[in-house]
């Protein structure tokens, strides 16, 4: 079970970084270059949208949320530049993926927000 984990955090690592990849590929689509950029950063945010304290929710968006936004964006993709960004991200030798301060913001902005309207909401 544990091998199997590694194995997909493995793949999901270099399926973040052939979506960069096809992120700046001329030939892709502008609505899967949004949608590409949207989960890579969100991915490398160091904040989560649904923090990992709550207990099983937590972790809904490492294991749920974040593969069917991997998912979606491979499917904007032409196939014939997602296999040349996939065959690039898994020939780059890759340690760890950077984290995103501009993700960590939009990611603090929504909780901000969310917390405004609730306030509102009873005020």
């Amino acid at each position: 079970m544990i091998e199997k984990l590694k194995t997909w955090a493995k793949h999901l690592k270099h399926y973040l970084y052939a979506l960069y990849l096809a992120y700046h590929h001329k030939d892709v689509p502008i609505v899967a270059k949004i949608m590409a950029v949207i989960v890579v950063s969100y991915a490398l945010s160091p904040v989560d949208l649904i923090p990992d304290f709550i207990p099983i929710i937590g972790y809904l968006d490492d294991f749920i949320l974040l593969p069917l936004g991997i998912a979606l964006a491979i499917k904007l993709i032409p196939e014939e530049i997602w296999s040349e960004c996939k065959n690039k991200a898994q020939q780059a030798t890759l340690r760890s993926l950077p984290r995103s301060k501009t993700a960590a913001f939009v990611v603090i902005s929504i909780w901000i927000i969310i917390a405004v309207l609730i306030f509102r909401m009873f005020y």
